[in-house]
């Protein structure tokens, strides 16, 4: 039977592009979002790729992740949602719900995921994946790069709690990755030649380049 991997945010960007290196890699598929649509259209491309269509900032999608699971081993849970998120005042009320609305959307995203998907992870050999971000070590993101940043410390507990029974953990942190809804729309051609100017490459990152790390 071929293997079984779960990925959140796999409708596009980054998360499609480790969701085609998976299929061709042999893996069967569930590809987790928030749009249906997205969701679909990487899936149809795709070998033994099912998707479901969840909140996981929600404990409550728990139930729709085991049942799209089913009885099935999972050999790697790879946790991609996430997003940078802006505010639209500067009163306290306003910043709290920011800095609120970022952790759910980047960290206990991935808690819900994993948590809910532990019991059935193979051991040994299953695979933790996390995804923050270079803003976790450079700032710049105030909440975001502060989420992201947590991460890393709750990577490592589940390491020290899964490595003795033969899973990794690790978090991968992109840089600038041009080719994703993260910067749809956001980059002037000054700006996306400053963020150029700063990579060893002399070039923005591709999906492609952060699904083979």
């Amino acid at each position: 039977m071929r293997p079984l991997a779960v990925i959140s945010g796999g409708g596009t960007g980054i998360g499609a592009a480790i969701a085609q290196g998976l299929s061709a890699d042999g893996f069967d598929l569930v590809l987790v979002g928030r749009r249906a649509a997205p969701l679909a259209e990487t899936a149809s491309k795709l070998d033994g790729a099912n998707t479901v269509v969840a909140d996981l900032r929600d404990p409550g999608s728990a139930g729709v992740l085991l049942e799209a699971v089913g009885d099935r081993e999972v050999g790697a849970i790879v946790n991609n949602a996430g997003g940078y998120l802006g505010r639209s005042g500067d009163d306290l009320p306003e910043i709290a719900r920011q800095w609120r609305d970022t952790f759910d959307t980047n960290v206990m995203t991935a808690v819900v995921l994993t948590e809910t998907l532990l019991p059935r992870l193979r051991r040994p050999d299953g695979r933790v994946i996390l995804f923050s971000s270079i803003a976790a070590q450079r700032g710049g993101g105030g909440p975001y790069s502060a989420a992201k940043a947590a991460l890393h410390g709750w990577a490592l507990d589940l390491a020290v709690q899964l490595g003795p029974q033969g899973v990794t953990v690790n978090v991968i942190s992109p840089g600038y990755v041009a080719e994703t809804e993260f910067f749809a729309g956001r980059m002037t051609p000054h700006a996306h030649q400053s963020r150029v100017d700063q990579t060893l490459i002399g070039r923005a990152g591709s999906p492609e380049d952060i699904a083979q790390t």
